[in-house]
């Protein structure tokens, strides 16, 4: 297996554009104040980065107990003895012992623990990074697609009040004798499709609104009334976006350096496993004093040092084992890194033109949604005054409600494209406190 990935110098389908974002705040371009509350609050509540924050925590011990290795272990014991009997003494011994065990690190194994653990400590820290650019673009998100289904949501009722006027104006008609009964159940029909889709418009919207609350760590309720309470048009996003260097977004994007930590990780593990076929060497003693009374406890003060030297000879290919299984591990670890890699260049390219479609078919749908608005008020005008019959009206109405949803589609797919842009260029994250990225942080704040 290649042990490198190529990395293309510049961008295939990805055109790049004039316009730069804050990659650390990149939604506050979006404009839209529920996006900004949401993912604040997401960022310090979301109970999913609670859980990475105690990873993190875990992976700072362990870095702790792999560096206490190489210092020596020192226990201290003490005690008190009698004797029982006929001819026992009535004298209590007491008695004082310090132990000391110290393993002297000829070929390594402390040091290549000790940079395994620091390398988990720094993919704890990515993945945590990682977990809330993906947090927040999945807050954006759901506000975005809170907004569309709101519009849609209103869309439906007006053209339900439309509609009601139509199978109103049918009935006149059809007691005139103007039409037949035909023009009235063609508008009931109308009507109740419309009506119809106006509760699973309600029930989506709810369940975008409660994933939300989840994900900023919250009941359901708040983030429902404030969706519906106080309606907005689809954030418009920039249409036109700068995309740095392939290379440079690779070094921000936190679940390929999280993916390379862990490839260190992985390959210190395997000289740490190696290291079982060499020598080990320990230095051990102890001191120790023992008395009948407190007053003459030190007087007599014993100790002992020693000196061990140990090699394996025969264990079955159990440290054979060990090695072979380090580095599959470690082989699995160097596929996963080439493949985040593969997976962020596949996302910017994917989201790039996406986002550039998506602009595109909004400005063709608002064309669309304008001109079947106006064929439908002379439709509705031509069919009151007895022009055009009411399955033409029919037609017309049908246009501009799918061109006006259509729109509104177009516009969430508008905007979701460029939080999945952002998100796929590394935004939406900041270095965690006490993570083993300091270099990281000085590079970044450098920048």
């Amino acid at each position: 297996m290649a042990s490198v990935q190529a990395v293309p110098e510049r961008w295939v389908l990805a055109e790049p554009g004039a316009t730069d974002i804050p990659l650390d705040r990149y939604w506050l371009m979006l404009d839209d104040p529920l996006v900004e509350e949401f993912v604040t609050r997401a960022q310090s509540e979301n109970l999913d980065i609670a859980q990475a924050v105690t990873r993190l925590r875990a992976a700072r011990a362990g870095l702790r107990q792999a560096r206490a290795d190489r210092v020596p272990t020192i226990n201290g014991s003490g005690g008190a003895q009698r004797d029982i009997g006929d001819l026992a003494s009535d004298d209590v011994l007491l008695s004082l012992g310090v132990d000391a065990a110290w393993e002297v690190d000829l070929f390594g194994r402390i040091d290549g623990s000790i940079n395994a653990a620091r390398s988990d400590l720094q993919a704890a820290g990515y993945s945590l990074g990682d977990l809330e650019r993906v947090i927040v673009a999945q807050v954006a998100s759901q506000v975005v697609t809170a907004r569309s289904l709101a519009a849609q949501l209103a869309i439906a009722r007006e053209t339900l009040a439309i509609q009601d006027d139509n199978l109103q104006i049918a009935r006149w008609r059809n007691q005139a004798g103007l039409v037949n009964s035909l023009d009235v159940e063609q508008a009931r029909t109308q009507r109740a499709q419309t009506a119809a889709s106006i509760p699973q418009l309600e029930s989506n919207l709810a369940a975008v609104a409660n994933a939300t609350s989840t994900l900023i760590g919250e009941p359901p309720g708040r983030v429902y009334r404030a969706v519906t309470q106080a309606p907005r048009a689809v954030p418009a996003p920039p249409a036109d976006v700068a995309l740095t260097a392939p290379a440079d977004m690779l070094r921000r994007r936190p679940d390929v350096s999280a993916a390379e930590a862990r490839l260190a990780a992985d390959l210190d593990r395997v000289g740490v496993a190696r290291t079982q076929l060499y020598p080990l060497a320990r230095l051990s003693g102890s001191i120790g004093t023992s008395a009948t009374d407190v007053g003459s406890l030190f007087d007599i003060v014993t100790g002992n040092i020693f000196a061990s030297l140990s090699q394996l000879i025969f264990d079955g290919g159990r440290v054979r084992g060990r090695i072979e299984g380090a580095e599959a591990v470690a082989d699995g670890s160097l596929a996963a890194w080439r493949q985040s890699i593969l997976v962020a260049l596949e996302e910017v390219e994917s989201s790039s033109v996406d986002l550039r479609t998506n602009a595109a078919r909004v400005t063709a749908l608002a064309e669309a949604s304008d001109g079947a608005q106006n064929a439908a008020l002379l439709a509705r005008s031509q069919y009151q005054a007895g022009l055009i019959d009411f399955q033409r009206l029919l037609v017309v109405e049908s246009q501009l409600l799918g061109t006006r949803n259509a729109l509104v589609n177009a516009e969430a797919g508008r905007a979701l494209a460029f939080i999945s842009l952002a998100r796929a260029m590394g935004g939406g994250w900041s270095v965690p406190e006490g993570a083993g990225l300091e270099q990281l942080a000085a590079r970044e704040r450098s920048e």
